[in-house]
């Protein structure tokens, strides 16, 4: 029941997310190395920005609202495992910025067909909810949230999409 309500309520904030201003990230510039991959291990609650097998950053992060195990169909409220690429930016989003993640890819759409259930979609690495503070530990839908200043960082030092996207359990 719990899991129902909090379903309904990121789906609400994220319909919601039109009407969000954009946000300005025109600061300074990153200039360091190129980030060639994102690495998540879920367990650890630790997200890398990686430069070939060199770490640059990391970042505590905060996981769907039912963490342990792979997303299997939408509302699981569970973050997924497996390889992915950012594949689009938003500036406006209500969780300050938010970089997509390709979920569901080809894997994962055969396996909802498989089990006779919708995937889901609609995974970000974002930032904290606006005017609000998160509700405690592992509090998303199934996305990866850090604190809106770390989105900053990230979405200057991550400048571009096709950037690859690791998630280990």
């Amino acid at each position: 029941m719990i899991r129902s309500i909090l379903a309904v309520f990121a789906a609400c904030l994220w319909l919601s997310a039109c009407e969000v201003p954009e946000v300005d990230v025109s600061g300074s510039k990153y200039t360091g190395p190129e980030v060639t991959r994102i690495v998540l291990n879920k367990g650890a609650r630790k997200l890398y920005l990686m430069h070939d097998s060199r770490q640059l950053k990391s970042y505590d992060v905060e996981l769907g609202f039912n963490p342990v195990g792979d997303k299997v169909r939408q509302g699981d409220g569970r973050t997924p495992e497996g390889e992915y690429f950012i594949d689009r930016r938003n500036n406006r989003s209500i969780f300050h910025l938010s970089l997509g993640i390709n979920y569901p890819n080809a894997h994962d759409r055969a396996e909802a067909r498989r089990l006779g259930v919708p995937p889901g979609g609609d995974i970000f690495i974002h930032g904290a909810r606006r005017k609000t503070s998160p509700i405690g530990p592992d509090w998303t839908a199934g996305c990866i949230s850090v604190e809106n200043y770390e989105i900053e960082e990230i979405w200057k030092m991550v400048p571009r999409n096709g950037v690859p996207v690791t998630i280990n359990p």
